[in-house]
């Protein structure tokens, strides 16, 4: 309850922005007493906000902390239901755990896992992810789609289309998708996504998708080996960006393609995944263990394998490394 509540202040109080809001207002509209409303102010003030008090006046919200917490993203959100049940951390080992662990307890579809830092961050392959605190967007959201289990990666390829449209639209960068869960900008990486799943017997139980987004990080932040292949959205764009605003942003992107996959299949997707794809014509080697072959990229199969035209004939590829 007190979670709610504060949620529901920190929308009254951006509702009004650089006005106030009476104590009686508040008081009214949250159904709650004086006492309750100075409480939950004194808390929001402990997690870094600055918020006036002015007799007989009422409250002023002067600063907000740079934080990803259910009451900042809330008043972004424009979905049904994903991003509409939130568990959030400041600091955790890796939010993918965690995840699990929630939609093992039952965690509904569409339920998001928010931390500031993650400190054993990962990505395909058991590859460690460098995710340095309040610098990005570091989540995993948990879908329960009525699928066979050998249509499951085709979700990292429609979640990495949400967040291209989501990103462009917000940034206008040119972000690009490098098969199968990478987006780039000018070759350097700025998202992963990590899609692990539970089922049996031909049926998806849940879903885990982990995404980390390099939001307002600077190099600074990074390891030397970093350098030269990542990048962020406040670099290449010369600004920082609202994070909460982000993660709204691409929660609607995925609701709406995840709708539309559900009810008409991958073919949609498949086709934007094309339009945004960094590898389509171009001369590519795939590894795959000790071997590696070259190709030319000529797009997705029907249930998003990647297609590679070889000397021999076209193959199928289903999970490698890719160099271009």
């Amino acid at each position: 309850m007190g979670k709610r509540i504060r949620e529901q202040m920190v929308r009254l109080l951006l509702e009004q922005k650089e006005g106030y809001v009476s104590g009686e207002e508040i008081s009214q509209r949250l159904d709650c007493s004086r006492t309750a409303i100075w409480k939950h102010i004194n808390e929001l003030r402990n997690e870094g906000y600055q918020i006036e008090a002015k007799p007989k006046t009422g409250y002023r919200l002067v600063y907000r902390p740079d934080r990803v917490a259910p009451e900042e993203l809330i008043p972004h959100l424009d979905t049904k239901y994903i991003g509409r049940k939130v568990r959030y951390q400041r600091s955790v080992a890796s939010t993918q755990p965690l995840a699990h662990e929630w939609a093992k307890e039952g965690a509904v579809e569409g339920s998001l896992f928010l931390a500031e830092e993650q400190v054993a961050g990962r990505g395909r392959m058991g590859r460690m992810w460098h995710s340095p605190t309040h610098s990005g967007i570091w989540m995993s959201l948990i879908l329960r789609p009525q699928i066979p289990l050998n249509q499951a990666p085709q979700l990292t390829l429609l979640t990495s289309v949400a967040i291209t449209r989501a990103l462009r639209k917000q940034t206008g960068l040119n972000i690009r998708i490098k098969w199968p869960n990478d987006l780039l900008i000018d070759g350097k990486k700025i998202c992963g996504i990590l899609t692990e799943l539970r089922g049996e017997q031909d049926q998806v139980h849940y879903v885990v998708q982990g995404i980390g987004i390099n939001v307002n990080a600077t190099e600074s932040v990074w390891p030397e080996e970093l350098k030269l292949i990542a990048t962020s959205l406040a670099i290449e764009a010369g600004k920082t960006f609202s994070r909460p605003e982000l993660i709204g942003a691409i929660c609607g992107e995925l609701e709406a393609l995840y709708e539309g996959y559900l009810n008409h299949g991958f073919a949609p997707i498949r086709i934007l995944w094309e339009q945004y794809a960094t590898i389509i014509g171009q001369e590519i080697t795939v590894r795959t263990g000790l071997h590696s072959v070259k190709g030319i990229a000529k797009g997705l199969a029907e249930n998003g394998a990647l297609l590679l035209e070889t000397n021999t004939g076209v193959q199928t590829i289903y999970s490698s490394d890719i160099e271009v």
